[in-house]
């Protein structure tokens, strides 16, 4: 786990010697009947949030898979920058992870809905029945089926999109001018409100809000913010959020996957179902326990009729998007249908 990145690099080769380190490094992990299978895997999520997101899914996979593979887990940017991590599994530098579409640069039509689409759920429920319902699974097997050498593996549900910010956000002009971390498309769509999206090294982030380099934090809900140190650097959370959930992914090389025998596939979705599942009770019960009782942030919030103007502008946002291809199209007509079923069913689902 403490491996560094430039020793990773000198492992793999650089150089006149990176094409035959590539190759090793990138060389099935099946050696034998009675060999174990190794995959390196690594998540979007440091070390202290993996230990929620990730891990123990990861664990219980290597027990049961009782000695037949073994997956060796790595946290952001450990092993390669978030950003790459797309380009690197595809080449077999690495051969999983676990992240969203988005922030990996998936070169894929669809990946704009990975990560924090906004306003395009709710609550946490909202994501696994798009998905197992309304036929994302199919879109997603469709839009990774045209890139060779990935293999696209499961969506979950994962936490709200909040702001964490050092001075009060009480108005949508309070957000003008503010430097966030947050993600690919929710920085693009945040602009239209003056923010200023910054993209940072994870573990660079806690750093960046002390020495002002950030001014906040759109990347989570209440619980991560807690957990990872960053309600420690950070004085207010906004109760209005952009997304009711964010949408993430696991991913694998597609030559791994398929070396892998039948019952160790059926093991991994199993694995990745817990993962998702845990997600689902772990976010939901924290963000209201910490709203209620946490102590280290106070809460503020933007008035409903003034929220409205961000809500309505994702709707154009939404347009805008769906315009870039027939697919993503398709995407966009699923949520309208989604939010208007939703909508129609009132309560609990829908609340206004």
């Amino acid at each position: 786990m403490t491996l560094k990145r430039r020793d990773f690099l000198k492992k793999a080769g650089v150089g006149a010697a990176a094409a035959a380190g590539a190759a090793t490094l990138a060389a099935p992990a099946v050696h034998g009947a009675n060999k174990t299978i190794k995959w390196r895997m690594q998540t979007y999520a440091g070390p202290a949030l993996a230990e929620h997101v990730i891990k123990p899914a990861i664990d219980a996979f290597n027990k049961a898979a009782n000695g037949e593979m073994e997956i060796e887990l790595y946290f952001a940017d450990q092993l390669v920058p978030t950003g790459e991590l797309f380009r690197a599994m595809q080449n077999g530098t690495i051969d999983a992870v676990q992240s969203d579409d988005d922030s990996i640069a998936a070169p894929v039509d669809v990946s704009v809905f990975g990560g924090y689409f906004p306003f395009a759920c709710r609550y946490s429920l909202d994501v696994p029945v798009l998905f197992n319902q309304y036929g994302l699974n199919e879109i997603w097997e469709e839009a990774y089926g045209e890139i060779e050498g990935v293999k696209w593996l499961s969506a979950g549900a994962w936490d709200p999109c909040h702001f964490a910010t050092v001075d009060p956000i009480n108005s949508l002009e309070d957000l003008k001018g503010k430097r966030v971390f947050t993600f690919p498309t929710a920085g693009r769509f945040l602009t239209r409100f003056g923010v200023v999206p910054v993209t940072l090294p994870w573990e660079d982030i806690e750093v960046a809000m002390q020495t002002g380099e950030l001014d906040g934090i759109a990347w989570s809900g209440i619980t991560e913010d807690y957990t990872v140190g960053w309600a420690d650097v950070t004085n207010y959370f906004l109760t209005n959020n952009i997304s009711g959930a964010w949408c993430g992914s696991f991913f694998a090389n597609e030559d791994r996957w398929n070396e892998v025998p039948e019952h160790l596939k059926t093991l991994f979705k199993l694995c990745m179902d817990s993962s998702h599942y845990y997600r689902q009770h772990w976010y939901w019960g924290g963000e209201a326990q910490l709203r209620t009782q946490g102590t280290k942030m106070k809460l503020t919030s933007i008035p409903d009729e003034e929220w409205k103007t961000v809500e309505d502008e994702a709707m154009k946002f939404w347009d805008e998007i769906a315009e870039q291809s027939d697919r993503s199209a398709r995407v966009v007509k699923i949520l309208k249908e989604y939010q208007a079923t939703m909508a129609k069913a009132g309560k609990p689902y829908r609340y206004s």
